[in-house]
């Protein structure tokens, strides 16, 4: 009997190990669960060109439907996975179906997390789907004061596209510079610096502790009693992995599901994504990415894993942001600690490194491709 690969997710993830698994020519039978009703499509311009106005949320789509026809996959759109049973080998969906499988890759992604205790208004949005970036761009053309809870590198975006359409907008963070998780204090307050200087407002050091308004909101508490008006608030504090769905089954979870090097969560079953908390050889610890690059990445070294070539998923992290009409990218890991050197600086562009025990560990860029591309390659080198 022919092999049945179920793999839940219809994301980048999803459909790149679909798409890996034919290529590398295997004939199993492959079904595709997504918990939207759309095809699969691209995450990363919702944050960036649809909320500026520059694409169209129709042209985001990986792949169409005469496409994935020709990959030979049972797609199951608009419907979520909701259980899994390892003994029985069966995926629970929302719609009391079951599905059975051989093997099965969990490719389900991570969501917004939420502040505690903010109220749903109209006017408070979070961003990850398309839906959502179409909700919030009506909502930047309409409004005239945005609040943004969060300085990280959603917050920043989404920011940084309000400014452009000539939006008044205030970030809040309670950390005393933005994007400081990802670039660390010191680049963290270099950008700081650059939404300053393009006219965002900062309530840094600050927490919300709620949203204020009745039918519709009009601001955001803060800790301490002062309130930032607004009439379109998005929420950007991180995402969460999607796993209540496998609670309770078997698999080890913690922040994510646990994963070897070759994302094995158990016998015949793998993780892949943001879901996908593995071991990472390259950096001889387990670590989680919500990287775009990354997610093509491990489904293609799945891919090989599954077809009969055990593959190692040696990822190299690699993360970009775009604001104000420049390219932010991170190549490796800036931890805390890690000495920052910035070595090329013109204007906003700059190119830092980030050293650990004399080790190249990072290297950031601004508006800086071609300076920051050899320590790329430096870092993939090893």
């Amino acid at each position: 009997m022919d092999e049945h690969i179920a793999v839940v997710g219809a994301s980048l993830a999803g459909l790149r190990t679909v798409q890996g698994l034919r290529r590398k020519g295997s004939a199993a039978r492959i079904t595709l669960v997504g918990d939207e009703p759309a095809l699969p499509y691209d995450r990363p311009p919702l944050s960036k060109a649809i909320l500026l106005g520059t694409a169209e949320i129709s042209s985001l789509e990986f792949v169409d439907a005469d496409a994935l026809a020709t990959l030979g996959v049972d797609l199951r759109l608009g419907v979520r996975a909701v259980s899994l049973d390892l003994d029985r080998r069966e995926v629970g969906l929302a719609d009391g179906s079951v599905l059975g499988f051989d093997r099965l890759v969990v490719a389900t992604g991570s969501s917004p997390r939420r502040v505690p205790g903010l109220r749903p208004l109209p006017g408070v949005h979070v961003l990850r789907t398309a839906a959502d970036a179409a909700c919030i761009r009506t909502g930047l053309l309409a409004a005239r004061r945005v609040a943004v809870v969060g300085g990280g590198f959603i917050g920043a975006e989404i920011a940084s596209a309000a400014r452009q359409l000539g939006v008044d907008v205030t970030i809040i963070d309670t950390l005393p510079t933005l994007m400081t998780r990802g670039l660390g204090p010191e680049l963290g307050a270099r950008m700081t610096r650059l939404h300053r200087r393009n006219g965002v407002e900062l309530r840094l050091d600050s927490a919300v502790t709620d949203v204020v308004g009745d039918e519709r909101v009009t601001g955001v508490a803060l800790a301490g009693g002062s309130v930032v008006d607004a009439d379109l608030v998005v929420v950007g504090v991180g995402t969460a992995p999607n796993v209540d769905w496998l609670r309770g089954c078997g698999l080890a979870l913690d922040d994510g599901v646990i994963c070897d090097e070759y994302l094995r969560a158990a016998d015949g079953v793998y993780a892949v994504g943001d879901v996908a908390r593995w071991h990472n050889p390259r950096y001889r610890s387990a670590m989680r990415m919500e990287h775009w690059t990354s997610a093509g990445e491990q489904a293609t070294a799945l891919a090989g894993t599954l077809t009969g070539t055990p593959t190692p998923c040696a990822v190299l992290p690699y993360v970009w942001s775009d604001q104000y009409g420049r390219r932010l990218q991170i190549f490796g890991r800036i931890g805390p600690g890690d000495e920052i050197e910035v070595v090329h600086e013109e204007g906003d562009r700059f190119v830092a490194l980030a050293r650990r025990d004399g080790r190249l560990e990072g290297a950031v860029g601004y508006d800086a491709l071609t300076r920051v591309l050899p320590y790329r390659m430096q870092l993939a080198n090893g």
